[in-house]
């Protein structure tokens, strides 16, 4: 038995509704059924997902530090999430960029990155991935090294709907 795939992930935040209100309006998170039951918390499911949660949000209060993780603790760096199309990457880089929460975008070669923080400075990553029957050999050779990303010109190359991680993420019998 082998793990195939992350489930949720729990952010200790300042504001739960401050970002309730993040996730909601950038990604289009959504409370589960009787998600804001528990005072202080929150359970929220990305659109389409089928897990239970996929965010849980427990709230510590305005006294709360700023996590130190990665500059002098040990700590999570970010997480990662995957979007279907080109398009929605497009759309959520100007989302984060107009929540001001837009901090980089990436070529990996193989993914296209966008790098963005919650309220509470916590960083996460947008990814998608090119289908694997579309990888080329330079695109396997450009994973080694990190580009600045022209989402752009990886629109014009496979379309806005093009959809991602086929062959990677995604069963490669999967209907495109």
């Amino acid at each position: 038995m082998s793990v195939f795939r992350l489930n949720h992930a729990v952010l200790y935040v300042r504001d739960v509704a401050a970002s309730v209100a993040f996730y909601r309006d950038v990604f289009g998170f959504d409370y589960i059924a009787n998600g804001d039951g528990i005072p202080g918390a929150a359970f929220l499911r990305a659109p389409g997902s089928t897990n239970d949660h996929d965010l849980g949000l427990f709230q510590l209060g305005s006294q709360a530090g700023a996590s130190a993780a990665g500059r002098s603790t040990v700590g999570l760096y970010h997480l990662a999430w995957e979007v279907d199309t080109l398009g929605d990457l497009e759309d959520l880089a100007g989302k984060l960029a107009a929540a001001g929460a837009l901090v980089g975008a990436s070529d990996h070669g193989t993914t296209k990155s966008l790098y963005g923080r919650d309220p509470d400075g916590l960083e996460f990553e947008v990814v998608w991935l090119i289908p694997a029957d579309q990888l080329t050999e330079a695109d396997r050779n450009r994973a080694a090294t990190i580009r600045p990303l022209d989402l752009a010109a990886e629109i014009t190359r496979f379309g806005r709907d093009a959809r991602g991680g086929f062959g990677v993420s995604r069963a490669a019998v999967a209907a495109r």
